[in-house]
């Protein structure tokens, strides 16, 4: 069928008398005889290069000098060509490779995630008697066939109050596997709130374990990939790289060094694995950054910090970490020297019995060192004390009375 023709008359005279003019300085159409004055030369130029080409390769001496300058020529190309980009990486990547590579990953530690629903009663300030039911999402990785699972404390432990609610401690933990609808009853074994971690058990065996990497080994610009519960959408996966290591950030008042990446994390992915392209875990995902102007700023705990907490709790369902039993404000220069004092720890009291009564500590001392190094906060100093094992001796030196002054401290349990 054809194409109906929907011009006027006018508008095919109008059509008829456009001249289309090529880009250039030419702008006057004129008549010309485009057979004499272009066809005739082009064939007669082709057939006397054909001709003085034929006699140059059929005579020996002029084809060898021919041939030897064009491979010297091109010999020259390559050459700079090599010396130009001989800074830079020209390798190619296939995008093929890295397909499969997310796709590998993918399928290796989907079975290892779970998602976490929980329950939580939360009471009106107003309201005493009344109380209704919260809930959260969030999501674990399996440690171990049987059943262990860890994920965050803020997920499981988020009691929290204002002036007008009260959240307790969850009362009901519900887990789902890969691939599984089956819904399992999780119990707390342990939480631990300085680490923001924590560890659930569902009565279920032969599960798949994950693998866990070596997250001191990480590099920035390292494939990276993040695996939970987002929002509910469980079993969801998105990548990016490592964007930094051993960032220090602080929130909710506690000061955590973590693993920072660009990969999208959202609500629910706490407690979910960072993994590399090994498919090994290295980072529990536990904050992102937020807010107008913020994208692409996601952190996680290092897997090798991790372990020992989890393992503690398994063992003992709590972190035992060394104690020294005081509680301390932190000096700078400007509040230094407002006081009289110097930059460092003040200590505002000190626990009855502790390592630091014993050693001879006081309220007013002001600690500027720990093991040699100075300290100018309680998160630097707990960082040194949690180095140590319960029972070690840790050296602090203190500023009292206009003098320095150095105190040993044997470390109890807390």
């Amino acid at each position: 069928m054809e194409k109906e023709n929907n011009f006027t008359e006018n508008e095919k005279t109008e059509e008829s008398r456009k001249d289309y003019k090529p880009i250039g300085n030419i702008t006057k159409k004129s008549n010309f005889s485009f057979g004499k004055q272009v066809v005739v030369p082009f064939i007669s130029g082709v057939l006397g290069a054909g001709v003085v080409l034929g006699a140059c390769f059929g005579i020996p001496s002029i084809s060898k000098h021919l041939l030897q300058a064009t491979q010297e020529g091109t010999s020259n190309l390559s050459t700079n060509n090599s010396n130009s980009s001989s800074s830079v990486n020209t390798s190619l990547i296939s995008l093929s490779n890295y397909s499969e590579t997310g796709v590998g990953v993918a399928q290796k530690v989907l079975p290892s995630v779970v998602g976490i629903k929980v329950e939580y009663s939360v009471s009106s300030i107003f309201y005493k008697n009344m109380t209704s039911t919260a809930t959260a999402e969030g999501s674990g990785i399996i440690i171990s066939e049987d059943g262990y699972i860890l994920t965050n404390n803020h997920i499981i432990n988020s009691s929290s109050s204002s002036s007008f609610y009260e959240v307790g401690k969850a009362n009901k933990v519900i887990v789902t596997l890969y691939n599984d609808k089956t819904e399992y009853e999780g119990s707390i074994v342990g939480t631990d709130e300085e680490t923001d971690l924590a560890v659930i058990k569902i009565d279920k065996t032969g599960l798949t374990a994950a693998e866990l990497g070596d997250s001191d080994a990480l590099q920035v610009g390292e494939f990276a990939m993040a695996i939970g519960n987002p929002l509910g959408m469980q079993s969801s996966v998105s990548s990016g790289m490592i964007s930094a290591v051993n960032r220090k950030v602080t929130s909710d008042g506690k000061t955590y060094t973590l693993i920072q990446t660009d990969t999208a994390i959202n609500s629910g992915n706490s407690g979910g694995a960072l993994v590399n392209s090994k498919g090994q875990i290295i980072g529990i995902n536990t904050l992102k950054m937020s807010g107008s102007g913020v994208e692409g700023m996601g952190f996680a705990i290092p897997i090798n910090s991790a372990k020992p907490i989890y393992e503690q709790l398994i063992q003992y369902n709590k972190v035992k970490r060394p104690y020294l039993g005081i509680s301390g404000r932190d000096l700078d220069k400007e509040l230094a020297d407002a006081n009289h004092l110097v930059v460092g720890i003040y200590i505002l009291s000190i626990d009855e019995f502790s390592a630091a009564e014993k050693a001879g500590l006081k309220i007013g001392d002001v600690i500027i060192k720990a093991d040699g190094k100075e300290v100018t906060t309680m998160d630097e100093l707990n960082e040194i004390k949690n180095s140590h094992s319960i029972g070690d001796e840790m050296s602090l030196t203190i500023y009292r009375n206009g003098n320095e002054k150095e105190v040993k401290v044997t470390l109890q349990e807390q």
